[in-house]
């Protein structure tokens, strides 16, 4: 690494592939660790704060004040999570290419604030709403115009730029905090991702709770009040490039072998070996194991299409029911989420503290789980959740047909709302599996300069399930109709079929789960390639390769 490194290396203190942000080599006992990704909690749990805050009541606006219908909202509410998440790939290849992850996180906060300061004025000023509705139960209600949906989108779609840009780096930035190569920071590297998902989770619980309220009691600019932090870490931030680290030397495998010729060298005169036109046995295998990665990253889509549909009909469903909790308080229909963020914040210490130990035990793997394993569980607990759903929105609509006056448009049924509770949960405790088990999966199993693009490849799973969402919904609008009899999802939730939706995404999600069974038995881990190759992880990477 130079003489500047070496007194330290000496010593032991110094990492041999990290520097603080002011370039200097990186002082093990002097940065990094939990101080530093303590900071980073808190900027991730502003971030949930915010996208999380503007989604989960974002239906509810489009349908009560801006008066869109049912479709067209949650089509809304998936297009701008979709795109927040799809994001994540560009703001990935910035931070690896361009930036660097810390000042990617900077940058694109600073995006995200502009986004949410628009979408603070479009719901105070009076001339970017519409008015309301004459009468609400004749369905006489202006729809909003396009400068003002316009003025809506802007702020939406900058707010997705922002967090596209900000989630892609923050993982990375913090698995940064800890040196695999040492036992003791590789443990705490493996507290650290549950640590991470459960301020995810926290930050999603003042969400759907505090800002919700607000929401509804105090006005939808409550939620807009989020100033964007800067962590200001001495930790250990990775430079990427050839020039700046040693690769991580990789063994070479059978698979994808069409990929190998990029690594022969043709012994003829005067070749310059140019790494534009030729590469490593290293460089090969990296490819390798992304297009590895890839069928279980399109696996896991569908668990987000199920996903999607807490924040969009589920959300339509509660409007409809009796949300009351004794004779004076009702519970936002946005605020139903804390019963999916609510399993999700119990899941994580019970897979921890009882699971976790007890699938220890059982099969010998520290971790417990394999991150493949885990998205397994979560894939199966989406399938139980969708047929929950179907028979919940049963139960609602035998409630509706067994009183005509529930009927009219408008009008809720004497039904509780509590009965949405076991969507909610088994959906957040999927998700707590599924998160976990992806960001560990792509994390560990991503080469080692691509932690950013990797990350933003995992969160485009999720743009991917809300576009999955969009598309079901549009194709089942158009074949069933709009409104009238057999209609699945028309405006009037009484009037229609949303239990066959739900029977749809369980059907689809049991085939997408047999796909992932075959996937995750034909996977390899990275680990496990290695040590059959007998190689360490700080192994260098030597010259071309023939």
């Amino acid at each position: 690494m130079g003489s500047l490194a070496e007194p330290e290396e000496a010593n032991g203190k110094a990492l041999g592939d990290a520097w603080d942000f002011k370039g200097r080599p990186s002082v093990r006992t002097e940065s990094g660790g939990w101080t530093s990704a303590a900071m980073i909690l808190g900027v991730e749990l502003c971030e949930r704060l915010t996208t999380l805050g503007i989604a989960v009541n974002l239906v509810t606006y489009l349908t009560g004040t801006m008066h869109l219908g049912n479709a067209a909202s949650a089509n809304t509410v998936t297009n701008f999570l979709g795109t927040s998440f799809m994001l994540c790939l560009l703001g990935g290849f910035i931070a690896d290419t361009f930036l660097g992850r810390y000042l990617t996180i900077a940058i694109f906060a600073a995006v995200q604030a502009s986004g949410v300061t628009i979408l603070t004025i479009s719901t105070v000023a009076p001339g970017l709403r519409p008015a309301k509705c004459g009468d609400p139960a004749g369905g006489v209600c202006e729809r909003a115009s396009g400068k003002q949906l316009g003025v809506l989108y802007v702020g939406l779609y900058l707010t997705a730029l922002g967090t596209g840009g900000l989630k892609s780096s923050v993982s990375g930035f913090w698995s940064d905090q800890f040196d695999e190569s040492d036992p003791m920071e590789k443990k705490g590297m493996s507290k650290f991702f549950s640590w991470f998902f459960f301020f995810i989770s926290l930050g999603s619980l003042m969400a759907v709770t505090v800002l919700v309220y607000i929401q509804d009691n105090l006005g939808r600019c409550g939620v807009m009040g989020y100033a964007p932090r800067r962590s200001h870490t001495g930790g250990a931030c990775r430079l990427l490039g050839w020039d700046q680290e040693p690769k991580q030397k990789l063994p070479h495998t059978n698979q994808f072998r069409f990929l190998d010729r990029a690594a022969i060298i043709n012994d003829g005169a005067g070749e310059e070996k140019n790494k534009w036109r030729l590469s490593t046995v290293t460089d090969v295998e990296e490819v390798k194991m992304v297009v590895g990665m890839l069928p279980v990253w399109a696996t896991t889509i569908m668990f987000w299409t199920v996903y999607a549909q807490m924040t969009t009909f589920s959300v339509s469903q509660a409007t409809t029911m009796d949300r009351h909790i004794g004779n004076s308080f009702e519970i936002p229909a946005g605020s139903l989420t804390v019963f999916f963020v609510g399993s999700i914040l119990l899941t994580v210490p019970v897979y921890d503290r009882v699971v976790a130990p007890v699938a220890r035990r059982l099969s010998g793997n520290p971790q417990g789980l394999s991150p493949l394993q885990r998205i397994g569980v979560g894939l199966v607990l989406s399938i139980l959740a969708m047929a929950a759903a179907a028979f919940t929105e049963r139960k609602r609509l035998s409630s509706v047909w067994s009183n005509e006056a529930t009927i009219e448009k408008g009008s809720a049924v004497a039904l509780s709302v509590f009965w949405l509770v076991p969507q909610f949960f088994l959906v957040g405790a999927g998700e707590a599996f599924t998160y976990i088990g992806q960001l560990d999966f792509f994390l560990r199993e991503c080469p080692k300069g691509m932690k950013t693009m990797s990350t933003g490849l995992f969160l485009s799973t999720l743009s991917l399930g809300f576009f999955v969402s969009t598309a079901l919904v549009t194709i089942v609008h158009k074949v069933t109709g709009k409104s009238g009899h057999g209609a699945w999802l028309p405006d009037d939730l009484n009037l229609g079929r949303l239990y066959d939706f739900y029977w749809l995404l369980a059907m689809l999600s049991v085939l997408n789960l047999g796909f992932f069974l075959l996937c995750a038995k034909w996977y390899v881990y990275k680990d496990d390639r290695m040590a059959a190759a007998g190689l360490e992880l700080d192994d260098p990477e030597p010259c071309y390769h023939a």
